[in-house]
């Protein structure tokens, strides 16, 4: 599942998603008050992790490193969020969105999906994802491809390959955009890096009336291979509820430092 987990300021309502509306003539980040708020910024992995989550990506995908006997997995997800925040950055255009996606995992950590979302409009992003992940002790592992498709826009597609490691409460990790279709001296090319670290913490532990809550920090880096006019740092905030069968709740407070957004949103996700 992806999760643009997975980040509110100089709301532009767009009817039909359109980078260009965001970066101007060409898909580029703006300067001044202008705002880039639709297109990617978003995850988790996790996923595009995070709605995500998003920041994340996440693929919701770890399995034993070895098994007697191999098996596998087919789940799926359902998510609803009032702005779909990924890498920091609203890609609906601060208003709410639905998404859905369809996840295998085998035992032998290998995973692969497709998670799609809505824009706003008619305009929806649909991601396809394959990976490996395993854990060894409290030492956590994921590398992966993804590839980000955008319906009615055109030269917005771009993909990546990613790794994370993750440690008890700790976590970070990168991501390279090998391919894109964006112009030369635009974001979203190849050469992009995202970086970022992150600590989630179980609330059960501070008191057991926590049960069920959560709370995580992130801090990212996009470092765009265009320039370092387009480069910004995101810290996000994500608190956590589960309802059991009922499916998981998140509150969201994210904040990029190019435009001075910050965004807050509200989402649920159910896995079954």
């Amino acid at each position: 599942m992806r999760q643009g987990v997975s980040g509110l300021a100089g709301v532009r309502v767009i009817t039909d998603f359109d980078p260009f509306l965001i970066f101007g003539t060409l898909p580029a980040f703006p300067t001044g008050t202008e705002d880039f708020s639709v297109f990617h910024n978003d995850i988790s992995l996790q996923g595009r992790a995070n709605m995500m989550k998003k920041t994340l990506i996440s693929m919701a995908c770890a399995a034993a490193m070895a098994a007697p006997a191999a098996q596998a997995e087919l789940s799926a997800n359902i998510g609803a969020t009032s702005d779909y925040l990924w890498r920091g950055v609203t890609q609906s255009g601060h208003e709410a969105a639905i998404s859905g996606g369809v996840d295998y995992a085998h035992d032998s950590g290998f995973y692969a999906g497709v998670w799609t979302s809505s824009l706003g409009g008619s305009a929806a992003e649909v991601d396809g994802y394959f990976g490996f992940s395993g854990e060894y002790n409290d030492l956590g592992y994921d590398v992966g491809y993804i590839y980000y498709y955008y319906t009615n826009t055109d030269d917005a597609d771009f993909s990546e390959i990613y790794g994370s490691l993750s440690y008890k409460w700790l976590s970070g990790g990168i991501s390279y955009t090998v391919d894109g279709q964006a112009p030369d001296d635009s974001p979203f090319i190849q050469g992009d890096i995202y970086y970022f670290a992150s600590a989630g913490f179980d609330l059960e532990t501070v008191s057991p009336q926590l049960s069920g809550w959560g709370v995580a920090f992130t801090v990212g880096y996009y470092d765009f291979d265009a320039g370092s006019d387009f480069d910004y740092t995101q810290l996000q905030m994500d608190v956590t509820k589960s309802a059991g069968d009922f499916g998981d709740f998140t509150l969201t407070l994210a904040n990029e430092d190019l435009t001075d957004d910050t965004s807050f949103a509200v989402s649920w996700s159910k896995t079954f």
